[in-house]
């Protein structure tokens, strides 16, 4: 069940301060805003909403982790795009009318900012800077979820594998060589969810990572042990090493 939790305002304005829709507004304009909203508290595995649910406007992360994803006639999920402090979920119902585009869900315990979509486009219209770093936000998600489709109909589980690897350990380490780990706490079933998979596929094929000597595994922490034959593991046509073969 939803609860409603009381945040100061204050701390609202932080929050949305950090979200590129909303960082370059004066204080004035985001304490407008951030009165306007309504907050939701979420425990983890909490949906926030179903796809095709009548959508009455967006939300926003005020605190924890929130997952989109849709899910098959066979309840196999494939994650969207997941949403930390900060990030908008179901932005699209704002401009375009239309009912909400997946199912979202608590990845952990987690305090929401919900914003009628008539007070958000209300508010677009009197600060067009943030109608326009709505858009650029946008666009980036509609070439992620190209990639994401792209990668789903043209890459095995393995390729995708590899690619989300890289993914992470990028993000969290942007100067990549070997030996460099990161941590991924995703179990093999939240893995199979992102990569649009089934968790035994996911785990047949981290194996094989670890058995060519690719990536090493230590708990929760992933280590590259050679990131040339990574980044090969991405697209069949890249060319590995002679030093990298070999080790295979």
């Amino acid at each position: 069940m939803r609860q409603h939790c009381v945040m100061p305002l204050q701390r609202r304005m932080d929050v949305l301060a950090k979200s590129a829709w909303f960082e370059d507004l004066p204080a004035k304009a985001l304490a407008e805003l951030a009165a306007q909203g309504r907050e939701r508290k979420l425990s983890r595995g909490q949906v926030l909403f179903t796809a095709n649910q009548p959508a009455e406007g967006m939300y926003m992360v005020l605190s924890g982790s929130v997952r989109a994803f849709r899910e098959n006639i066979d309840g196999r999920e494939q994650t969207i795009h997941v949403e930390g402090v900060g990030g908008m979920l179901a932005e699209v119902s704002v401009f375009d009318g239309g009912a909400y585009p997946s199912t979202t869900m608590a990845e952990e315990d987690s305090e929401l900012l919900f914003l009628a979509k008539e007070d958000v486009r209300s508010f677009l219209l009197q600060h067009p800077e943030a109608a326009l770093a709505a858009l650029a936000i946008l666009a980036k998600k509609l070439r992620a979820v190209a990639s994401l489709a792209e990668q789903l109909s043209l890459k095995d589980v393995t390729q995708r594998l590899a690619t989300l690897l890289l993914e992470e350990a990028r993000r969290k380490n942007p100067k990549l060589q070997d030996g460099v780990s990161f941590s991924m706490p995703l179990s093999h079933l939240q893995l199979a969810s992102r990569l649009g998979s089934v968790r035994e596929v996911v785990t047949r094929s981290l194996q094989k990572l670890v058995q060519q000597e690719v990536v090493a595994i230590h708990g929760h922490r992933v280590v590259i042990l050679d990131l040339q034959a990574l980044r090969a593991q991405t697209d069949p046509h890249s060319k590995v090493s002679p030093a990298s073969a070999a080790r295979r």
